[in-house]
């Protein structure tokens, strides 16, 4: 079985004392992972040598980025390289978020960048792909998917591409009132993996884990990843709330 996981993506929330409590909530909480299971918390940077201290002993948990930048060093004043985080044994960055290409205008080409800087320094890209409701609308999704796929990963050879986690985010059922189904969540992770089968063939495809990060809750966690190539989530509100997270990383198939 392909690898499950509830990513925790903590965005720009929470003072340090507020994030050890968090952490220390979620673990004193009844909850186990199976073999195949993971549980990750992407932090913000200056939480991460705290994030690892309270869960680098443990089997299955590990800490990531929400991002880094893809240069490895030089006049960035600002950026953080993925050869630092490696130094603080972060496993796992999250590349091309919604937020990350709306706001500060991240192009497929640079996230391209982004994900060979991490695969050539052994961190594990979770990168994001998604429409907004305007594509949503037109019933071009499947297009402007594949646009973000193929720009941003068709030119890795097949032993780098069966490295990545993906993670589906339908932008236009975030914020807007509009409901992302569990069938449609499993309509776009199948065209995704079939996308991508299209180019690496299906073993490969069918190796990948295919994240959910529709506003993922522990109300709707259990039918999400129920469906058969929904792989986990990429949890944001929710994952600020213990009794959730543990009841999202309860629901992950075994």
């Amino acid at each position: 079985m392909r690898k499950q996981i509830a990513a925790a993506n903590w965005k720009m929330n929470l003072t340090l004392t507020e994030g050890e409590a968090l952490l220390d909530a979620i673990s004193a909480k009844p909850h186990s992972l199976a073999p195949n299971q993971e549980a990750i918390f992407a932090v913000p940077f200056p939480y991460i040598s705290m994030a690892q201290a309270k869960v680098g002993a443990k089997t299955n948990v590990y800490v990531a980025a929400q991002n880094c930048s893809n240069k490895l060093s030089g006049a960035y004043t600002g950026e953080v390289s993925v050869t630092m985080l490696q130094s603080m044994c972060v496993k796992y960055v999250v590349i091309g978020h919604s937020e990350r290409r709306e706001y500060f205008n991240e192009s497929n080409e640079l996230l391209a960048q982004k994900v060979d800087t991490c695969l050539e320094n052994q961190t594990t890209p979770i990168f994001c792909c998604g429409e907004p409701l305007v594509i949503r609308e037109a019933g071009t999704q499947n297009d402007y998917v594949a646009g973000q796929l193929t720009e941003s990963l068709f030119h890795l050879p097949e032993a780098s591409i069966s490295k990545l986690v993906i993670a589906y985010e339908p932008i236009w059922a975030i914020g807007t009132g509009k409901t992302a189904s569990s069938e449609q969540a499993q309509e776009m992770h199948a065209f995704i993996r079939s996308h991508i089968a299209s180019k690496y063939g299906a073993s490969v495809a069918d190796s990948i884990s295919i994240l959910y990060g529709g506003s993922v809750k522990s109300a709707n966690a259990v039918e999400i990843f129920g469906q058969p190539d929904v792989d986990g989530g990429l949890v944001g509100g929710a994952s600020l709330i213990a009794d959730e997270f543990v009841a999202i990383i309860n629901a992950l198939k075994k």
